[in-house]
C-alpha cells in the first residue's frame, strides 16, 4: 500500500472507530502521527463569517481550562479576523506556511465543493517540502469529509461556531437553511449569506442540484419574531415539496400561495418570494418574482435589474396568477438575488451597483461576505430587518471537468480580498 493510501485507511479507522464526538480529534491525532507534526488541531469557521474556532476537550483540571467558551470540558476559543495567515488561508483557499520558533506552522484549508469548513494546523518540525504541502492538503480535504459525516450525529460542532445563543426565532431559522452555503459545478458557483436582524425577520434562501437543474430560492416573510420564522417554514416547507415533486416554477409558487393561505399561523400573513431555475446544459434560467426585489445581472462589469412579470406575495390573496420570465445566461455572468433587508432603512444608503461592480472578482463566497459587511456599515451594526444575499455565477461547460486542488476550484478562487 502507498504512503497515500496507509494514511486514508488510518483516518478512515480513526474516523468510524471514535465516537462522533471524538471523531475529529481522533482523525487528527492520526494524521499528525502519520506527518510527523509535532502538534494539529482543526479550525472551525464561526457562523459569523468573520473568526474561527478552535474546539477542544480539556478535562476541568487541565491545561487551558479557564480559556474560551465552555461546555462542562469542551471548550472553545473565537479566533476573530485579523488579516493574518489563518484568514489569508481560510478565505483565499490557499495552504499558508509561517516559521515560528517551536517550527513550521502549516494552515491548510478544510474545504468541500467551495465550503469554507474550517483549517487544518499543523506544526512541523522541518519546512515542508511542496509534494508534503500537497499532501497536506489533500489530507484536509478528507477531513472535511470526517466533520460533514460526522456534524449530523452531535451539536459539538453547532455549538462552537456560535458566537452568541440564538432565540427560539433564529434556531427555526438556522434550519430552514441549506446545509452548505457555498457550491461549486463545473458550469456555476452559488453561494448564499443571512444576517440577521436583532428581532429574526424570517428570510431564508435555498438552493438543490438535480442532474442537469439549478433550483434556487430567496424568500422573506413578513413580520419578525416567532410568527415569521413560522410562516417562513411553511412557505420553505411547501416549496422544497413541490420542487421534490418534480413541478415547474409557477406550479410551486401557486402550491405555496395556496398552503400559505389555507395553515398560515398569523392569518394574512405572506412571503415575497424569488425562484429560479437553470438548465445547466444551456444557461436558460427562469425567474419567477412574487412581490420580491427584482435581481440584478452583473454582465460585461455592468449592473441591471431583471424585468420579470409580477405576482403577489405568497400568501397574500387566495386566487393570484404567477408568470416566469427568462433570460440565457452567459460566461462570466453573475445573477445577485438580495432580500429587502438590503434596501431598507439605512442600508438604502448603499449603492448596490457600484457595490457589485467593485467585487466583481471575488469568489460568490467572498462576494456575500464582503456585500453584508457593506450592509452593516450603512445599516448596522444592529439591523432593522434580515439582509440576505444570493449569488449565481455561470461559467458555462456543464459536465466539464472541475479544476480543484483539496475541494475547491482553483480556476475560480479569489486570490485578493476586499479591502
Amino acid at each position: 500500500m502507498t504512503s497515500r493510501g496507509r494514511i486514508m485507511a488510518g483516518v478512515l479507522d480513526a474516523a468510524e472507530n471514535a465516537s462522533p464526538v471524538e471523531a475529529v480529534e481522533a482523525v487528527t491525532r492520526e494524521l499528525g502521527v502519520a506527518l510527523g507534526a509535532r502538534t494539529v488541531a482543526f479550525l472551525i469557521a464561526d457562523l459569523s463569517g468573520r473568526a474561527l474556532v478552535r474546539l477542544a476537550h480539556v478535562p476541568l483540571a487541565g491545561a487551558g481550562a479557564g480559556a474560551g467558551r465552555r461546555d462542562v470540558d469542551e471548550v472553545a476559543v473565537v479566533m476573530p479576523y485579523d488579516g493574518g495567515p489563518a484568514e489569508q488561508a481560510l478565505r483565499t483557499q490557499t495552504t499558508q506556511v509561517v516559521s515560528q520558533p517551536e517550527g513550521w506552522m502549516v494552515l491548510a484549508p478544510v474545504t468541500d465543493r467551495g465550503e469554507a469548513i474550517g483549517l487544518l494546523e499543523m506544526i512541523l518540525p522541518d519546512e515542508p517540502a511542496p509534494p508534503m504541502l500537497e499532501e497536506i492538503g489533500r489530507t484536509a480535504h478528507m477531513l472535511a469529509f470526517v466533520v460533514i459525516a460526522n456534524r449530523r450525529y452531535t451539536d459539538l460542532f453547532e455549538w462552537g461556531q456560535r458566537t452568541t445563543p440564538f432565540t427560539l426565532s433564529g434556531e427555526i431559522q438556522r434550519r430552514l437553511l441549506p446545509s452548505s452555503f457555498t457550491c461549486e459545478g463545473s458550469a456555476f458557483t452559488l453561494s448564499g449569506w443571512l444576517e440577521p436582524a436583532a428581532s429574526i425577520g424570517g428570510d431564508t434562501f435555498d438552493y438543490s442540484l438535480a442532474r442537469d437543474v439549478l433550483h434556487f430560492s430567496v424568500t422573506d416573510a413578513m413580520g419578525h419574531g416567532v410568527a415569521s420564522a413560522l410562516t417562513a417554514t411553511l412557505g420553505v416547507g411547501s416549496l422544497r415539496n413541490s420542487r421534490r415533486r418534480g413541478v415547474g416554477l409557477v406550479e410551486q409558487a401557486e402550491s405555496a400561495n395556496a398552503d400559505l393561505t389555507e395553515n398560515a399561523v398569523v392569518p394574512g400573513s405572506y412571503i415575497t418570494a424569488l425562484l429560479g431555475r437553470v438548465d445547466l446544459r444551456t444557461g436558460v434560467c427562469a425567474l419567477l418574482n412574487a412581490g420580491h426585489v427584482p435581481p440584478m445581472l452583473v454582465r460585461d462589469g455592468n449592473s441591471r435589474a431583471l424585468p420579470l412579470p409580477a405576482g403577489f406575495p405568497l400568501g397574500m390573496f387566495t386566487e393570484a396568477d404567477y408568470h416566469a420570465g427568462e433570460i440565457t445566461l452567459r460566461p462570466g455572468d453573475r445573477l445577485v438575488v438580495v432580500t429587502d433587508g438590503v434596501r431598507e432603512r439605512n442600508a438604502a444608503d448603499l449603492d448596490l451597483p457600484k457595490m457589485l461592480g467593485s467585487i466583481i472578482d471575488l469568489h460568490p463566497r467572498e462576494a456575500v461576505r464582503a456585500l453584508a459587511d457593506a450592509v452593516l456599515e450603512v445599516g448596522g451594526p444592529t439591523l432593522a430587518d434580515d439582509a440576505t444575499l444570493f449569488i449565481l455565477d455561470w461559467h458555462g461547460g456543464h459536465n466539464e471537468d472541475r479544476r480543484t486542488s483539496a475541494g475547491a476550484d482553483q480556476a475560480r478562487a479569489s486570490t485578493a480580498l476586499p479591502d
